[in-house]
């Protein structure tokens, strides 16, 4: 086979390929701020999320199982979110 043929053969081939979609820009909906409050609260000891302005206030200590245990409540919320719209 010429080396012209088995070039058209391989553009081809490759312009058959699928092109990647682009990835969807659009911003997820955020969560209602009272689920946010309640998972913090419930499972990470923090009183609230709004912002203090101060350090002490601010910043927290979380251990590793108190975060999953707030990721693993998020995740559930929003299946729950999802299955009942």
């Amino acid at each position: 086979m010429s080396h012209a043929r088995l070039q058209r053969r391989t553009e081809r081939r490759n312009n058959d390929t699928p092109k990647p979609r682009p990835a969807k820009t659009t911003k997820p909906t955020s969560a209602p701020e009272e689920v946010l409050e309640r998972i913090a609260r419930e499972e990470m000891d923090i009183e609230t999320l709004k912002r203090r302005w101060s350090d002490s206030l601010d910043f927290h200590n979380v251990g590793v199982g108190e975060l999953r245990n707030a990721l693993e409540a998020a995740y559930q919320a929003g299946r729950n979110a999802a299955s009942s719209t």
